[in-house]
């Protein structure tokens, strides 16, 4: 009994470090660094001894997606619940801090999810991350739809149909989010643009030449997004 559990510790600790390093390797390197026999180099193992661990380079590509994605959205739904939920301003600027804060913390999980694709990577069907991708994507719908009684009113003009949208979307919005309108899908995904662009511009080192606080950029960003969607700031 003690020798099997001291051989799945070193199991669990040989598989972190191998997706560890894989990271190194795409941080120092690109995604095309990622392979199977570069990591055993950098840990002093066999090429053999790696496939023990995951059976090709694509199995550790998802193996990465998945865990890094799963952390995005803890991070950013533990944030998004310490607020209460009649404090939609509260609720999106929580979670945008910790989707910056996250991804400060985790360039390279960053840039492996939401940057250049692993050349040749398959993705399994599904997808490489479908639940923490769905809990990310219904996260920002559920801050459009929190924001939605005060924001309806400054974009009631706004002339957005189902079909604006792809299928998939739509009917998961229309299941989970029962009455809202396909207005409030676009400004989750607007909400979305404004985190996104800023983050991935800092991240890959865009705003450093142009200033020393893309904190402060930021938070003047969150400030007016929601001042936009008529909630106090």
């Amino acid at each position: 009994m003690a020798t099997t559990g001291r051989r799945e510790r070193l199991r669990a600790e040989t598989t972190a470090e191998i997706k560890k390093v894989a990271l190194g390797l795409m941080s120092s390197g690109g995604p095309d660094a990622i392979t199977l026999r570069a990591i055993a180099r950098e840990m002093g193992m066999t090429a053999n001894a790696i496939y023990g661990y995951f059976a090709t380079r694509d199995d550790l590509v998802t193996t990465l997606i998945n865990d890094v994605y799963t952390s995005l959205a803890d991070a950013v739904d533990a944030a998004r619940d310490a607020c209460p939920t009649d404090d939609p301003a509260g609720r999106i600027i929580a979670w945008a801090t910790a989707f910056r804060d996250w991804a400060l913390t985790n360039a390279e999980g960053f840039r492996l999810i939401y940057g250049d694709p692993v050349p040749g990577y398959q993705a399994p069907e599904g997808g490489a991350a479908p639940e923490a991708e769905h809990r990310v994507c219904a996260g920002l719908t559920g801050l459009a739809a929190g924001a939605w009684p005060q924001a309806k009113a400054l974009f009631a003009e706004a002339d957005f149909q189902w079909s604006d949208f792809d299928p998939g979307l739509a009917a998961e919005v229309r299941e989970e989010f029962p009455g809202l309108p396909p207005a409030a899908v676009a400004i989750a995904l607007r909400i979305w643009g404004h985190l996104h662009g800023l983050v991935s511009l800092e991240i890959y080192g865009h705003l450093r030449g142009q200033t020393p606080r893309p904190d402060k950029i930021y938070r003047a960003e969150l400030t007016q997004l929601v001042r936009g969607l008529g909630l106090p700031a």
